[in-house]
């Protein structure tokens, strides 16, 4: 099955490709290897939230905006690559702005990991880092980005 397919049968739509915010591109092809630029929680062109999680967004809301930030990335590489060359999911890294005392980013960016693995099955284990951070761009509660190994 691909991978085009696999979303049609969980329902899920990529969305466009996020316009970036600054002087980059969404993804850049290095041999078999794509790294996808930090993914914003976009929605049809705007921040689906702003604020701190576990003071502004709450943890479970926060998990959603991580799960629309991989959606961005997987749309990134669709339209550099088309998403059925993925091989394989390598790393993700996972950023979000957290208030003082909040240590739940690995739950957070698990909004990620768990779509990956519902589209990839075992394809989408991957690295992983989640970390805190002060402020994210546009005041974002969450930022992902990807590194995918792709076939010929």
């Amino acid at each position: 099955m691909s991978w085009t397919s696999r979303l049609a049968e969980l329902g899920v739509r990529l969305p466009e490709v996020a316009a970036p915010v600054a002087a980059y591109v969404p993804a850049v092809r290095s041999g078999a290897l794509v790294y996808t630029s930090g993914q914003l929680p976009f929605v049809s062109g705007t921040l689906a939230a702003t604020g701190k999680v576990g003071a502004d967004v709450s943890p479970e809301e926060a998990k959603d905006h991580a799960r629309t930030c991989a959606l961005n990335a997987l749309a990134a590489i669709d339209a550099l690559v088309g998403l059925d060359s993925v091989v394989r999911i390598v790393k993700l890294t996972g950023y979000v702005a957290s208030a003082e005392g909040f240590t739940g980013q690995p739950a957070v960016i698990n909004g990620s990991s768990e779509l990956l693995g519902e589209i990839f099955g075992d394809a989408g284990r991957h690295a992983r880092a989640a970390v805190g951070v002060a402020e994210l761009p546009l005041g974002a509660p969450v930022e992902v980005d990807l590194i995918v190994e792709i076939g010929e």
